[in-house]
């Protein structure tokens, strides 16, 4: 869901000294995510004055922030966290002015929604099958997949389990008697295509901008589910031209979704896979995030699932970080030869220990720079929902999904390059395809289990992780980034 709205209307950054700026919002919300359980961490976030490189820091003392209590200080940093994004960000409103970004569904006036909805005609796949370099894994083979995932450290074992569990019980994966609400149809991480597969029934939400909706509409035609989608109330459609009479845009639309969402037979799956460039994101994110805070007040059948980039902080368990110490101490013959002179050369800046060993938990720190502090903050307040959410007593899927050769990803030349040479640190980056049908198969089965919470945050977070190996690498991520780089684009040039 790529929104191009204007940057100064709908929901939008609030005005400081004159001038709507994405770092002073992204330095205030993590401070204020942090005052009350480390005060000395928020000082420093307020007084960053490079925020655009100096953020990392300040997102990995979030998490490590978190830890405290048993780990249960994470829930008061979420809440924080919401709680100054919803105040500090505005929406624009009907007639001029500006309100708190969750009043405006107070606001009166503007477009109604209604729904169409197509049912596909094809046949139902009823086992879980993967698709995997040109190939369809099941059965078998695809255990041997997992087996092979799980002992390099692509994923953790608990992913594993909850994957083997769907295809053990293949009638879970006909989601009929579910409302998925995919936020971010078009999106290339989402579960839109495996579900409709499956025979579910998919709420579509994203742009109206006909060529996605013209791909959406053939996806769900092909296939063996129903989709229902928003229209403008009152408009003249058939279904031939649906595709130009589709969508809504979140960042304007927010009382016509909301009204619409409610409005429909549940119960509803929130699903959100919104995605945008630069300072758009933390806008759409926001957006999303209101619009669940509100549907989670006016109905009391919603879930909530999310999928979380890999490239953030983690507390990650023991057992994680027995594995990248083992890894740091075994390094293959080239890196054995390689890694003294590298870190001699580089004042050993380069190829720096994932874990200090024993760590319980570890704390991940894959950020990388080159994504951005609104990249960051819109997938922090994604796992802020999640955990508060989860304390509320509302059911909630989030998983760490894999690196993933997206569009986004790959059109930027560094993080191309950086997936193209991450393999040699024993890192996997998946296609699409294969990532969308492992995190669906997750959201099934926390669908029909409904797992409880953990003993913490950080163990829900950790929770059937599939973080590509990031998580049980020997290096720190950011210290092999330039030389998976380098790599890369040797191996693009040969």
């Amino acid at each position: 869901m790529a929104h191009t709205g204007a940057a100064h209307s709908g929901v939008v950054f609030p005005e400081v000294d004159g001038k709507r700026s994405t770092s002073a919002l992204g330095r205030a919300v993590v401070a204020d995510a942090l005052r009350d359980v480390d005060p000395v961490g928020a000082q420093a976030a307020e007084r960053e004055t490079t925020w655009r490189q100096g953020y990392l820091t300040h997102y990995r003392r979030l998490v490590e922030a978190g830890l405290l209590r048993d780990g249960e200080a994470a829930v008061d940093i979420a809440r924080a966290g919401l709680t100054s994004l919803h105040t500090r960000m505005r929406a624009t409103i009907p007639g001029g002015g500006e309100v708190p970004v969750g009043e405006i569904f107070g606001a009166a006036g503007g477009p109604t929604l209604e729904t169409a909805t197509i049912r596909g005609t094809g046949r139902r796949a009823t086992e879980l099958s993967v698709p995997l370099h040109g190939h369809r894994l099941s059965g078998d083979e695809l255990h041997r997949q997992l087996d092979d995932w799980t002992a390099r450290g692509v994923m953790e074992p608990s992913a594993a389990e909850a994957v083997r569990l769907v295809m053990a019980n293949p009638d879970w994966l006909d989601l009929s008697d579910h409302r998925l609400v995919v936020l971010g149809a078009g999106a290339e991480m989402g579960p839109l295509r495996a579900v409709l597969a499956w025979g579910g029934d998919v709420v579509a939400l994203d742009l109206p901008r006909p060529d996605l909706w013209k791909r959406v509409l053939e996806v769900a035609d092909a296939s063996a589910g129903t989709l229902h989608l928003p229209v403008a109330a009152g408009s003249s459609w058939s279904a031939g031209d649906l595709a130009a009479h589709a969508g809504a845009d979140l960042l304007h639309s927010l009382p016509a979704v909301a009204a619409w969402l409610s409005d429909l037979n549940g119960p509803l799956v929130l699903g959100n896979y919104v995605y945008a460039d630069g300072a758009t994101n933390v806008r759409v994110s926001t957006a999303v995030d209101v619009l669940s805070a509100e549907l989670l007040r006016r109905r009391d059948d919603v879930s909530l699932a999310f999928l979380a980039t890999p490239t953030d902080v983690f507390a990650v368990p023991a057992e994680a970080v027995d594995h990248s110490t083992s890894s740091y101490r075994g390094p293959t013959r080239a890196m054995r030869l390689a890694r003294p002179a590298l870190r001699t050369l580089t004042g050993g800046r380069v190829l720096r220990r994932n874990y200090a060993p024993g760590s319980d938990p570890g704390i991940n720190d894959s950020l990388v720079a080159q994504q951005g502090p609104n990249y960051a903050l819109a997938k922090r307040l994604q796992r802020w929902r999640a955990t508060t959410a989860r304390r509320d007593g509302v059911p909630v899927s989030l998983h760490v999904a894999p690196p993933t050769r997206t569009r986004s990803v790959l059109k930027n030349r560094a993080l191309a390059s950086a997936y193209a040479g991450a393999h040699r640190f024993g890192i996997e980056v998946f296609e699409p395809a294969t990532s969308n049908t492992l995190m669906a198969a997750l959201l099934v089965h926390d669908l029909r289990t409904r797992p409880r919470p953990l003993s913490a945050p950080w163990r829900e977070e950790a929770e059937g992780a599939v973080h590509g190996g990031l998580w049980r690498t020997a290096y720190a991520p950011r210290s092999a980034l330039g030389l998976a780089v380098v790599i890369g684009l040797g191996g693009a040039r040969g």
